[in-house]
């Protein structure tokens, strides 16, 4: 069995101050911001009745073993059903008919999953 040997030269500087910069988080510092974005374009397509769902959105950031999570959330509630999700994939009603969903969420938030992938692709090829 034939052994190589490989060589190099230089100084692993760059690289290695890249990877502190990605290790230090800098790649997620502005996820508030964008979160918001999020809040804020789900409560502008939100169909509205009393507004009560459109004005329930939130988010939550969490960060562990090196990764982040964006969760957003509606706490408007009827019956201890989601009303966001009875929106968005429809619903029986109590008479015995069927309210066809709206999808408002996912066109919503395209343009928030964009501008996350551009800004943390602007950051990568930035360090």
């Amino acid at each position: 069995m034939a052994s190589s040997i490989f060589s190099s030269s230089g100084s692993t500087k760059q690289t290695m101050e890249f990877l502190k910069k990605m290790q230090g988080g800098d790649l997620f510092q502005d996820l508030e911001i964008l979160a918001q974005q999020g809040v804020n374009a789900l409560a502008q397509m939100t169909p509205v009745d009393t507004g009560l769902t459109a004005s329930s959105w939130s988010y939550e950031i969490e960060a562990s073993d090196g990764s982040v999570k964006i969760y957003w959330r509606n706490a408007h509630r009827e019956g201890g059903a989601p009303v966001a999700i009875l929106l968005q994939y429809g619903h029986a009603t109590g008479t015995g008919g069927y309210v066809s969903g709206y999808d408002y969420i996912n066109p919503a938030m395209q343009s928030v999953f964009e501008q996350i992938a551009q800004e943390v692709w602007r950051r990568v090829t930035s360090a």
